[in-house]
């Protein structure tokens, strides 16, 4: 563990400073107060503030938000500890929601911010390096494919987030030693940055190439939401698979468009059970807060009626998506997911739940990653920033990290016409394998309903299920 002394890995004993938290802000910032805080005491006030910050950004309080910003920004850092780190992203994305206020001020700050191409894809190879939940996804959608495939003679691939070869290279060499031989590989590739799909054509037809394995790659330069299902021009005889790796979730924006119109995001819109969780968040001790359920052993939104399994949205995109994935007869749809829930109807609830999932995150890199690691900053920065940043700023079609629990998942590809079929021993084998390899425990796998489900500690962070057309 990359730990300094006194620091925390979200775990921590019960704090006794109630004091501290009720200092009056009209006084100032209680600096010195505040720079001889131990790690676990900091890590709780800093969840204090931020909560505090929410519900006044959401009660339209700019003046008291901004008070809290700034005593979050004394204790908050990017190359802090766990909870510091976290901190100074959520105040980042809360501060963008306030300036968002001021629509003029808020786009004169970012008129002249500039994305750059090999900087997102650098972020995401290191994601892919510095965790093992994409490697094992793979694993398990490559597996999944393997065993649907079996002696078919032309294969047809759809990848719903065309951006990583590594994971089709591994399947050509799988399909390249079967008994029977390779059959004739199509992949049809979609992502919005025509960059990345020459990128990946070029790497998939060189190991085609090299493998002696006939290969066609179709690349479809669209934003998902915006895919013709003509366009992926399957034909007769092929033999159709489907893999989504973290893209499903981004089509339940464009059913929000009512909500533009300023949600009233405060308290007095939450249920009992939610601002119970408010006050246990003011009372327990930052372990108790991060890592175990808050109420009742149970996940923050378990008994939320916007978070419940069993309150599913409706999302007429989404739904019209599915049935026309449905209608091309894949015998084989493997879906990966982020396994949270941030896609609650309120600020507070889905700071909440950002809050839980990001400091299983932040504390995976923490337990095997330097502080002062660059490619860890990076990684925390360009991409968690990003996303924390999306979920806590953003409303309506801009907001597109919706992640949803994996029984959120099970029942709209149900209701599209989708059954289940269970992962098998052999890939969860391999994908667990690949979790060892990273020499840490906490890194886990489960089984849910022939689902697998990856988690840091007992915390849900990722899942993947596999599916076929019902009859």
């Amino acid at each position: 563990m990359f730990q300094d002394d006194g620091s925390s890995s979200v775990t921590s004993a019960p704090l006794q400073f109630c004091s501290l938290m009720s200092l009056s802000t009209g006084f100032g910032s209680p600096h010195s107060l505040l720079k001889e805080l131990k790690s676990e005491e900091r890590g709780l006030y800093l969840i204090h503030l931020l909560l505090a910050c929410a519900n006044h950004v959401a009660d339209g309080s700019l003046e008291k938000a901004n008070i809290a910003l700034e005593q979050i920004s004394q204790l908050a850092s990017p190359d802090g500890d766990t909870m510091q780190r976290i901190a100074a992203y959520f105040t980042e994305a809360l501060a963008d929601r306030i300036l968002k206020s001021w629509p003029g001020l808020h786009k004169a700050l970012n008129s002249t911010k500039i994305s750059f191409l090999p900087e997102e894809l650098l972020v995401r190879k290191l994601f892919f390096e510095l965790f093992p939940f994409l490697k094992s996804a793979f694993v398990l959608t490559n597996q999944a494919i393997m065993e649907a495939m079996e002696s078919e003679k032309m294969v047809h691939i759809i990848d719903l987030n065309a951006s990583e070869p590594t994971q089709w290279i591994a399947l050509l060499q799988s399909l390249n030693a079967r008994p029977e031989g390779p059959p004739h590989l199509r992949i049809t590739g979609i992502h919005q940055q025509k960059e990345v799909l020459d990128l990946m054509a070029r790497s998939l037809t060189e190991e085609a190439e090299r493998l002696d394995i006939p290969f066609q790659f179709n690349p479809i330069v669209s934003k998902l939401e915006n895919v013709e299902i003509e366009n992926l021009r399957v034909k007769t005889g092929e033999a159709l698979a489907i893999s989504s790796v973290l893209q499903l979730h981004t089509l339940l924006a464009f059913d929000d468009e009512h909500h533009q119109k300023r949600l009233p995001l405060s308290l007095k819109n939450m249920n009992g059970t939610d601002s119970h969780r408010v006050l246990m968040m003011s009372q327990n001790s930052l372990g108790e807060l991060l890592q175990k359920d808050l109420v009742n052993g149970s996940s923050p939104s378990a008994d939320s009626a916007a978070s419940s399994p069993l309150s599913l949205n409706a999302s007429v995109k989404m739904d019209n998506f599915l049935n026309a994935l449905w209608g091309l007869s894949p015998k084989v749809m493997v879906v990966t997911e982020q396994d949270s829930n941030h896609n609650g109807s309120t600020l507070l609830e889905r700071l909440v739940e950002a809050l839980h999932s990001y400091a299983a995150l932040f504390d995976c890199l923490e337990s095997t990653v330097s502080r002062t690691s660059l490619e860890r900053l990076k990684v925390e920065k360009m991409l968690f920033g990003e996303e924390i940043k999306n979920i806590i700023s953003c409303e309506g079609a801009k907001r597109k990290e919706r992640h949803e629990k994996l029984d959120k998942w099970i029942q709209r590809l149900d209701l599209a016409g989708f059954g289940n079929a269970p992962l098998s021993y052999y890939g969860r084998l391999q994908a667990r394998r690949l979790m060892q390899a990273y020499n840490c425990d906490a890194y886990k796998i489960k089984e849910d309903n022939g689902c697998v489900v990856m988690c840091w500690q007992d915390r849900p962070l990722f899942s993947v299920s596999a599916w076929m057309c019902r009859k």
